[in-house]
């Protein structure tokens, strides 16, 4: 994050309000649409205070994105850690998918949001490139941790494998979204195929 946000500034009830509307504004109306006026008029706070805690709605988004995430990333720490086999692992990955898309299509909505703005804004794209970055680390060593424990025999470095297991996720979530209507049972078994030849033995 840059300097127009602190710790101090993001760990206040009136902030996390902000962020809130800001998430619900991006994935109803879109970047465009949500405007500091409107998102301050969701948050219940001044125009001034957006300014004042994020500086721009561009840096306002990526705090949305950061948020997310990382909360994201602790509740599939958590899940992960209760992992004893290799089928305990991608199973809970699936599950956190189906999860996602059902109970929080906003999280997917505005992270591609968040990717379209960064085409055209270098400083976005600075930014989400560097929220991949630690989220990609962040997986990897959790894949590095299960390999060192037994429970999963890794065919690629960890930091490819947490790459195609985004790539995957986001690939299918997005289809997913896209056609509500359409059982993905036998595609996400697919996908588990391609996941299960990176993390166990081939038998």
């Amino acid at each position: 994050m840059g300097a127009t946000t602190t710790e101090k500034a993001l760990a206040g009830e009136k902030a996390a309000r902000i962020v809130d509307a800001m998430r619900t504004s991006v994935a109803q109306r879109g970047v465009a649409g949500s405007t500091f006026d409107r998102v301050a008029r969701q948050a219940g706070v001044s125009r001034g205070l957006l300014h004042y805690y994020f500086g721009t709605k561009e840096q306002l988004l990526v705090e949305v994105v950061r948020r997310d995430a990382e909360l994201r990333m602790g509740v599939l720490d958590d899940r992960l850690a209760e992992a004893r086999t290799a089928d305990d692992f991608i199973d809970l990955l699936v599950f956190s998918l189906e999860e996602l898309v059902r109970e929080d299509p906003d999280f997917i909505t505005v992270v591609f949001e968040m990717f379209s703005l960064s085409q055209r804004n270098d400083e976005i794209a600075a930014e989400l490139a560097e929220l991949l970055r630690r989220t990609r680390e962040h997986v990897a060593a959790l894949l590095a941790a299960k390999h060192a424990e037994g429970v999963l025999h890794l065919h690629a470095e960890p930091e490819a494998i947490a790459e195609v297991l985004f790539a995957l996720g986001d690939g299918i979530a997005l289809r997913m979204l896209a056609d509500r209507r359409r059982d993905f049972g036998e595609t996400i078994a697919a996908g588990v195929a391609a996941v299960r030849a990176l993390l166990d033995d081939v038998s």
